[in-house]
């Protein structure tokens, strides 16, 4: 176990003694039929364009996996934070015809 998720147990003379995460494990993965994603451009620090992929429902790896494939869809750098998709610059018209291609209910948010 990582010392990361021991939530202030520093040591316990129990030799018994079991470390219990009191996070709650990720959701289970909705099929793409399942999921309701919405593409929005939003304006971060500095003027930069970066398509948000939101609504996602499931895993960690499984939203990094998706993060990746359409990283190499866009051909750019992006990253997936606090259950979001950020891909860098303004994709969200290729974003969104790949993934209902591939089955996902997904259209486009905001202005």
């Amino acid at each position: 176990m990582s010392k990361k998720t021991r939530s202030g147990i520093v040591y316990s003379t129990d030799p018994d003694y079991d470390y219990q995460n009191e996070g709650t494990d990720d959701p289970d993965t909705l099929t793409p039929s399942a999921q309701d994603l919405r593409v929005w451009l939003e304006r971060k620090g500095g003027g930069k364009v970066v398509t948000a992929v939101k609504g996602f429902v499931g895993r960690t790896a499984d939203l990094d996996a998706l993060t990746k494939q359409l990283k190499g869809v866009c051909g750019s750098g992006g990253t997936a934070k606090d259950g979001e998709i950020l891909l860098q610059g303004d994709h969200r018209d290729k974003v969104v015809s790949w993934l209902q291609s591939k089955g996902y209910k997904a259209k486009k948010a905001g202005g």
